[in-house]
């Protein structure tokens, strides 16, 4: 007689750990816009391991929860500071002075701004979600359009400056974010208000047809 034994396997939510990657690489890359630290050299590390690596680890766990937003979210973000790190590493020459020789910073503005178009379709959704959350997407549409108005050289000082701050405000919410999620889970109550979703957007009711037959 064979016994069959089932095994639940719990995943905890990943969202403390992907906002948490999240902060340190927007704390940092923010600092080198706003010119208080200078140089990639130890931005690109934390560009990989916590705004790449981190955040793609929670697509991956929040993917196992079914969770279509979270998934997409880190997913899509943890790719974006993988592909930027690695624009870094061509642009300082790793790869050799061919590509390098070859980069056109206007690419990386076009990436900005295809990125500006999923966010905003992201931040429609984070109107449900919770208020720390909409308004990190929001500051995030504010990233993209000053680093894609920027780094095509449209108005480039102002969008300049409205992507360090931005940056530096994702930063700082990102890592209230993540401290929220992680104490709220802890204690079992909200210790950190995130905010309730605004409730704005609701499905609509579809409306019964009534098909008439007529005999003749």
């Amino acid at each position: 007689m064979t016994q069959s034994n089932n095994i639940k396997i719990v995943t905890a939510d990943p969202s403390a750990i992907g906002l948490f990657g999240l902060a340190i690489v927007t704390l940092v890359a923010s600092s080198v816009k706003l010119g208080w630290t200078e140089g990639l050299g130890l931005v690109i590390p934390w560009a990989i391991f916590l705004g790449g690596i981190a955040q793609f680890y929670a697509s991956i766990l929040d993917s196992k929860h079914n969770n279509v937003f979270g998934t997409t979210a880190f997913g899509a973000y943890g790719l974006f500071w993988m592909g930027v790190a690695t624009s870094w590493f061509v642009q300082a020459g790793v790869f050799g002075k061919v590509l390098q020789n070859s980069a056109d910073t206007h690419q990386l503005g076009i990436v900005y701004i295809g990125y500006l178009g999923f966010s905003i379709f992201m931040t429609i959704g984070a109107l449900e979600t919770n208020k720390v959350l909409f308004a990190i997407f929001f500051l995030i549409d504010l990233l993209f359009i000053g680093l894609g108005f920027s780094t095509l050289g449209i108005m480039e000082y102002n969008m300049h400056l409205l992507a360090a701050y931005s940056e530096l405000a994702i930063g700082l919410l990102s890592l209230y974010g993540a401290g929220a999620n992680v104490l709220n889970k802890h204690f079992g109550f909200d210790f950190l208000p995130i905010g309730k979703p605004f409730g704005v957007i609701k499905p609509h009711e579809k409306k019964a047809i009534s098909v008439l037959s007529t005999e003749n």
